[in-house]
């Protein structure tokens, strides 16, 4: 196939450079407007559905969102139907864009991001739980109202190490949040993530770690070629009469087992 040049010839680095900056401003200018229609529908549309409906809008929302920063997405294994706490290797903020594309669902989040400008409102806006993990009495609070949620029919989403991952292995896993399943008997249910690029079998460029920035990860976010996330749903555990931390050690090795294998 033709790739449009002379033989022999091909693109300076500088015009290569050129061209993915203009195709990342080109993913910035599509993200903005797509959270201006974000913030239209938590206010205008949102006071009128029931929690049921904003989800199906959250969900097709955030699959524009991927699909505007340039990501493409493919899942293996079924979303398991009906109440149900989904947990899940920590990467990015790009995971709750992925996992809410194939299965919307409510998360817990660390209570900094309520203070993110706009997009905190939006988060806020799809039923997210917020939670101040150094406190260990904020922690039983939020079981409480995972476990309530869980009742009456929500699906769950956490993160149990806590914070994010470089994306090549798991941190440990803190297992206060596996509590809420369990004292309802609510099934849980894994999803390995994993994030590849044009030139990584791990992307870094979705890595968001360390001392890195909303801004800078959302740069190197549109920077990247390629960028591509795998979501493996692993098969519902139940979670009668278990323990929260051989069950999070459990669901901790199988997602390894899932990352390794992807």
């Amino acid at each position: 196939m033709s790739n449009g040049l002379s033989p022999g010839v091909s693109r300076s680095p500088q015009k290569t450079g050129a061209l993915r900056a203009v195709r990342a401003a080109w993913r910035l200018l599509r993200v903005v407007l797509l959270i201006g229609q974000g913030v239209l529908l938590c206010a205008l549309l949102f006071p009128w559905r029931s929690p049921a409906q904003r989800l199906v809008h959250v969900s097709r929302w955030c699959a524009r969102v991927l699909r505007a920063l340039g990501i493409t997405w493919a899942q293996h294994g079924l979303p398991r139907p009906g109440p149900v706490l989904l947990v899940a290797n920590h990467v990015s903020w790009l995971d709750i864009l992925a996992i809410n594309a194939v299965h919307p669902a409510r998360f817990v989040s660390k209570a900094d991001v309520r203070q993110w400008p706009v997009l905190g409102w939006l988060v806020a806006c799809g039923g997210t739980l917020f939670i101040e993990r150094e406190r260990k009495r904020d922690a039983m609070r939020v079981v409480h109202l995972v476990a309530e949620a869980l009742q009456a029919g929500d699906v769950m989403a956490v993160f149990p190490e806590g914070t994010t991952s470089d994306g090549h292995g798991l941190l440990p896993f803190h297992a206060n949040l596996l509590q809420a399943a369990i004292s309802v008997e609510a099934p849980l249910q894994a999803i390995a993530l994993r994030y590849s690029d044009a030139t990584e079998a791990v992307s870094q460029a979705a890595a968001f770690v360390g001392d890195t920035t909303l801004v800078q990860s959302l740069w190197w976010t549109v920077m990247a070629q390629d960028l591509h996330v795998r979501i493996t749903m692993l098969p519902p555990t139940g979670t009668r009469h278990a323990d929260r931390r051989s069950l999070g050690e459990q669901v901790r090795q199988d997602i390894l087992a899932a990352l390794e294998s992807a």
